[in-house]
């Protein structure tokens, strides 16, 4: 259901029309997305979160973190946050030749897009089907407008970029962890899920820390927490957090685990987190993490951990530390 329908209706019927030949980008298609009603051949899958990206590596699409060259035509697949769908669409049709097709689902705003679009390009006939609309830009629209500011400097001096969790400054969960964390995290820490790096960098104010692996799934957040890291103690790795492995145990981990995989809350990620962390500790290892304070991970880390506590908090955020991973 969802853009398979919607593409396959809408190339039936007419709606839309791919080129004979030439590649076919498509934009940011999230792992499980049906895209069999195109030319497997052709597709160039472009995405940088990891996940999406190895699902599709896996089963072997074309893919790259970044649009190279040109393509014959589009396919963006609409993400929910609104200045990234922008930037992606203003991508998709500064790279392509042909039509841009724009497919979304109504709870990610394809509607208020379609409008936005409407008057800036000339766009046909939209089709709606499983909740969701597809449409498509005549070729050569202008949509510099939209286009990605790039990296900016936030509070700190750190370096942040459009899309990105916490783009616009320091998310303040993320601050009350860093205040709260102890004077020594041992000689092996590992910032899980660490963005573009403000954890990692409160963490390395400790002179003790060997080694500190940042583990994270947004390509574009991880360039910018190269930028941001310049220890040569921090090592960056563009991976799944939920499944990626150090090569020997941790004496910490430290993370504020993201909870939306829609619009939605959902803990599940976070608890996934939570299952992830305790299998990269040594047995005395500590895990410390902030939370919304309406998430409910206690129960999942008693399960994992011998001893948990709420460190600090306050009527926003919790801080919670577990010890010696069961």
């Amino acid at each position: 259901m969802g853009l398979a329908d919607r593409l396959t209706l809408a190339l039936e019927s007419g709606h839309l029309a791919l080129p004979d030949t030439g590649a076919i980008a498509v934009f940011g298609p999230r792992a499980g997305t049906d895209l069999s009603a195109l030319p497997r051949d052709r597709v160039r899958v472009i995405s940088g979160f990891y996940p999406d990206h190895a699902h599709f590596s896996a089963q072997g699409y074309d893919c790259a973190t970044e649009a190279t060259g040109r393509y014959a035509a589009a396919l963006v697949c609409l993400p929910r946050a609104r200045a990234l769908a922008q930037a992606m669409i203003a991508r998709a049709a500064g790279a392509s030749d042909g039509p841009v097709i724009v497919d979304g689902d109504k709870s990610d705003g394809i509607e208020s897009v379609l409008r936005a679009l409407r008057a800036r390009a000339e766009t046909g006939l939209p089709l709606s089907k499983a909740h969701g609309k597809i449409f498509a830009l005549s070729p050569g629209a202008d949509l510099s407008e939209w286009q990605s500011g790039g990296p900016q400097t936030v509070d700190g001096g750190f370096v942040t970029t459009p899309g990105v969790f916490s783009a616009d400054g320091i998310d303040p969960g993320s601050r009350l962890l860093g205040d709260t964390l102890p004077a020594s995290l041992g000689a092996h820490v590992i910032d899980l899920g660490g963005g573009w790096g403000y954890l990692s960098a409160r963490a390395l104010e400790r002179a003790d820390i060997d080694r500190l692996d940042l583990v994270e799934a947004d390509h574009a957040a991880l360039d910018c927490a190269r930028r941001n890291l310049g220890d040569p103690r921090a090592h960056l790795h563009w991976a799944d957090a939920t499944s990626w492995q150090p090569e020997t145990p941790a004496d910490a981990v430290i993370m504020n685990p993201p909870f939306h995989t829609s619009r939605a809350a959902d803990p599940a990620l976070g608890r996934a987190f939570i299952a992830a962390a305790a299998g990269m500790l040594k047995p005395a290892g500590d895990l410390w993490l902030v939370a919304n304070r309406h998430l409910p991970y206690e129960t999942t880390l008693a399960e994992r951990f011998r001893h948990v506590t709420e460190a600090a908090g306050d009527n926003r955020f919790k801080i919670l530390h577990a010890s010696h991973p069961s």
